[in-house]
């Protein structure tokens, strides 16, 4: 998708959708509030960042020639998912009064393991698939700018939450609904992997 308004837009579309990222940082944003999320904005480019790299690099030409690799990779994801939920959950029911953002490291682990950033890699960053790095950086850098509009959007729809709420949710159920949220997305990706394996 060479068109840079093609790509800006489909690129949009994507990354507004929601996701097991977005739910992490619209969680922290309705935790912690606002200021306090927007370090995560960073472990999602950085987490992005790798997984497009690698996917585009290194797993693509691998997916295929074996499309066990690709049934191996949604499995591992969405057991992780599932694996973040439980703790998120955890830490709902643990600290019903703590205001902490989410935890750097669960957002770039999270979005590492994003299912979007396959579509990122193989589909939507033009140039990216033939080792053209010179002719894809301007997407890149697009991409990125988009990341932090998007984050920063996430990241202010859970604060505007919380403020909405006037104290009526506490960090333990805004934490408990973003875990529901993740386990479900980790289910159905997993869950994806069935017609496959037939």
């Amino acid at each position: 998708m060479t068109d840079p308004i093609a790509f800006a837009l489909a690129c949009l579309a994507l990354l507004a959708t929601p996701g097991p990222t977005n739910t992490l940082l619209a969680t922290s944003g309705a935790a912690a509030g606002f200021r306090r999320s927007v370090p995560l904005m960073g472990a999602e480019l950085t987490g992005y960042a790798i997984s497009i790299g690698t996917l585009s690099l290194v797993i693509g030409p691998l997916l295929q020639g074996s499309p066990a690799i690709a049934v191996v990779l949604k499995l591992a994801c969405g057991a992780y998912l599932v694996w973040s939920a439980w703790h998120l959950w955890r830490e709902g029911s643990n600290q019903l009064v703590s205001s902490e953002p989410v935890k750097f490291r669960r957002v770039f682990v999270t979005t590492l393991l994003n299912p979007k950033g396959v579509v990122f890699a193989l589909v939507l960053i033009p140039y990216l698939g033939g080792r053209r790095i010179l002719e894809a950086a301007p997407y890149l850098v697009g991409l990125a700018g988009l990341m932090l509009v998007v984050a920063s959007a996430w990241i202010g729809t859970g604060a505007a939450l919380r403020a909405g709420a006037s104290g009526r949710l506490n960090s333990g159920v805004i934490r408990k609904l973003g875990a529901s949220v993740l386990a479900i997305f980790g289910v159905l990706l997993s869950a994806s992997v069935l017609p496959v394996m037939k």
